[in-house]
């Protein structure tokens, strides 16, 4: 039921998001993602607590907490105004998502490229406690450095990507961050415990700029390519990659990153790297398979 759920939402935010988003939405979007992670490191601190303090009323208060957090949210979005919806043209027939090919393209590359998201709360804590020196607390220290920087730099890190070229080059240059922070983390191995922190921080710094810049290129080609009548289905499916992504991460992470070590750090930096120089050319294939606004007024 959860699942069912957290898909449900994950689709009708779609076209929320583009009915609210106003004629520039790509900002919207960014503060959106920056409220969306200052909330989840404040989770992230209770559950820290709730754990700390290791009682039964603390698990329960917890529990209770975040089931309230879901009312709440249910409450004020009742008094959205009402968007119209968008009629869809004639000749348009059902899941044409599936249909669109370059978009189903794009959606794999966002999927792989989407691994990224395990790689500080599975891949990194393993290795800090078997692999490295570094004292066992620098694993919470890493999530709140990564939520810290999302949290104040995602709305900068979005400023210009707004068009579909500009969102496959972020991806381009994501693959890149994406390598240098994980060729950084892989070299902290046999490291002291104080240089350790040091270069990992450094990599968790790379890592987080290659998730902004992945973050804003995904979203914004989620709504480019999408036709404004299936928006909630075009995001639907991009969901359901981001959703098997994180499946098989934990078990990719754990082979290339765990079992193999530093070659297998830079490895999944190397599969980043060249789905990020692969994602260009599908976007403009994507592009040139949308309909001309000019040919449909």
């Amino acid at each position: 039921m959860t699942q069912l759920a957290q898909s449900a939402g994950g689709a009708s935010r779609g076209p929320l998001v583009r009915g609210f988003g106003g004629t520039n939405p790509a900002p919207y979007r960014a503060y959106l993602r920056s409220v969306a992670n200052l909330a989840g490191c404040c989770g992230a601190l209770a559950a820290g607590a709730a754990v700390q303090l290791d009682t039964r009323a603390a698990y329960l208060a917890l529990i209770v907490g975040n089931a309230t957090s879901f009312v709440a949210c249910a409450a004020i979005i009742t008094r959205l105004p009402s968007l119209p919806p968008i009629p869809a043209p004639p000749t348009t027939g059902r899941w044409i998502a599936l249909k669109d090919k370059p978009y189903v393209a794009v959606t794999v590359l966002d999927a792989i490229m989407g691994i990224h998201g395990q790689v500080l709360v599975f891949a990194l804590p393993v290795w800090i406690i078997s692999q490295t020196h570094a004292p066992r607390w620098f694993v919470g220290v890493a999530v709140l450095v990564n939520t810290a920087l999302v949290a104040a730099l995602q709305v900068r890190a979005s400023r210009g990507i707004d068009t579909s070229p500009a969102a496959g080059r972020a991806m381009r240059r994501s693959g890149m961050a994406f390598l240098i922070g994980m060729a950084l983390i892989a070299a902290t191995s046999t490291m002291p415990g104080w240089l350790a922190i040091t270069v990992m921080t450094l990599g968790v710094a790379a890592h987080t700029v290659g998730e902004l810049w992945h973050a804003a290129g995904s979203l914004e080609l989620q709504f480019r390519l999408a036709p404004p009548h299936a928006q909630g289905q075009y995001t639907g499916l991009s969901g359901l990659g981001t959703g098997l992504a994180n499946v098989a991460a934990p078990s990719i992470l754990g082979l290339l990153c765990i079992a193999w070590g530093a070659p297998g750090w830079l490895l999944m930096g190397g599969i980043f790297v060249a789905v990020g120089l692969a994602a260009p050319a599908v976007v403009r294939w994507a592009e040139r398979t949308r309909p001309d606004p000019a040919k449909a007024v």
